[in-house]
């Protein structure tokens, strides 16, 4: 199998000692001809090879002997062997060798002297392309591309199951904040003449709070992740689905899904922890300096080994979908793709992430913007209070710009996660392939019309 899955390169030229095939393949012109002995009668249409009793003593040297293609003169070079249909050629109207396609611009490359490889290879054929991606190694571009790709073109069941999950959540978290939600509490963190044990409720309580609605924007992003993931498969083999065929599909695999991310979420917890815990004890003791320094370190230390297995992990979540894998398979198959490649599949979910929470920004910062200018206390208030006295006016106003978007958001992330995890398996397994045959394409593989097996 080659490096470069999705097609296969021309069949290599005979071996030393094999005659030519019988289309008349050119034979190298500095390829020594063997002598043949003496006393042994040349065939018919050839010239003898030496000296016998039956021919003329008078004989051309042998260094300006030649084939008697036509009258040779003394001190001349002899002429060019004949062109013929070589490695790289073709007769006019016909086809080369079995496994050489034809030859010139659309071949393996222009009639040299030997009509061969070494005169230019115009490149492998153009990979197969049933649905969103070529099925080959991608680039960078051609996972962002993918992704909305798979938007633009599959924008009703897309774009449906991002509006639904987006707006069921918000309309839990909007509840949650108008009606649970004491805002009263959290007011201490900003009176500069709360006390201590004020300030503490204060935070004990937007933590708890946060707490909660992160959970159920979590919930949200797991059901969505998951029935984008199906879509997008499909969408690389060019066949359309459903929001119920998503469904139906994912379903016996979102709990699990939902148990992978809450055990990342606490393997990355557990180490946040441990490497801030020792610096926290220490300041605590009294010894304020040393203990700030060392929560500072453990803090980076901690970042930097959360992020290696974050990104180590970060594609076993299609491996579970895709593959209907256990949890602790798909973590095992994600270390598996991402090994060697670490620093390019972190760099492609960096700039998706980017990309993703840029856009989603632009839409959401003016509806926020808006949503504190119709309420009461304005832009100003707004500022000067920071998240406090939230009215439903405000919850249900900024709540529309971020369902816009998560409807952004979603595909983009869940996308590219997705190609990410079959480009890598193309590089490292040759899913193309199995690809191919599951899009229905004819003549791909290693058994194409114009391949050479083992190539």
């Amino acid at each position: 199998m080659n490096d470069t899955p999705g097609w296969a390169s021309p069949g290599s030229a005979p071996s030393d000692g094999q005659q030519p095939d019988p289309s008349g393949a050119a034979e190298p012109t500095d390829r020594p001809v063997p002598a043949q002995p003496a006393d042994q009668p040349g065939q018919a249409g050839q010239a003898p090879q030496g000296p016998g009793p039956q021919w003329s003593k008078d004989q051309p040297p042998p260094a300006q002997w030649s084939a008697p293609s036509g009258p040779t003169v003394p001190g001349q070079a002899p002429p060019p062997p004949p062109a013929g249909p070589g490695w790289g050629t073709q007769p006019p109207g016909g086809h080369g060798p079995a496994g050489h396609g034809p030859a010139g611009p659309g071949g393996y490359g222009p009639p040299g002297p030997y009509g061969g490889w070494g005169s230019g290879w115009g490149g492998p054929p153009p990979a197969a392309k049933p649905g969103i991606i070529p099925l080959r190694p991608l680039g960078v571009g051609e996972i962002l591309d993918g992704a909305v790709s798979t938007m633009r073109t599959y924008w009703r069941t897309v774009l449906g199951i991002s509006l639904t999950v987006a707006v069921l959540t918000e309309i839990i978290v909007v509840l949650f904040q108008g009606l649970v939600l004491d805002d009263s509490s959290t007011q201490a963190l900003n009176d500069p003449s709360a006390t201590l044990s004020e300030l503490s409720r204060a935070m004990s309580d937007a933590l708890l709070n946060s707490t909660v609605v992160f959970v159920i924007s979590l919930v949200g992003t797991v059901i969505a992740t998951a029935l984008l993931t199906t879509v997008t498969s499909r969408a690389v083999l060019g066949k359309p689905v459903t929001i119920g065929e998503a469904w139906r599909d994912a379903r016996p695999q979102i709990l699990k899904l939902f148990g992978l991310i809450c055990l990342l979420l606490l393997i990355t917890a557990g180490i946040v922890t441990a490497g801030t815990l020792p610096g926290i004890l220490i300041t605590a003791s009294g010894s304020t300096g040393p203990g700030v320094a060392l929560t500072v370190l453990g803090v980076i230390g901690a970042g930097v080994v959360a992020l290696w297995l974050m990104i180590r992990f970060s594609l076993a979540s299609p491996a579970l979908m895709l593959e209907k894998q256990g949890i602790k398979k798909a973590m095992s198959r994600s270390t598996k793709l991402v090994q060697g490649t670490w620093w390019r599949i972190f760099g492609i979910q960096l700039l998706a992430t980017i990309i993703a929470n840029v856009v989603a920004s632009i839409i959401v910062i003016p509806f926020t913007f808006l949503a504190a200018a119709l309420s009461g206390d304005g832009i100003t208030g707004w500022l000067n209070s920071g998240s406090s006295g939230l009215g439903w006016t405000f919850l249900m106003v900024s709540g529309i710009g971020a369902v816009i978007g998560s409807m952004i958001t979603f595909p983009i992330t869940a996308g590219v996660t997705v190609l990410l995890y079959i480009d890598q398996r193309i590089r490292r397994e040759a899913l193309d392939l199995e690809l191919a045959r599951a899009a229905g394409v004819q003549g791909y593989g290693p058994n194409a019309p114009g391949t050479t097996p083992g190539s």
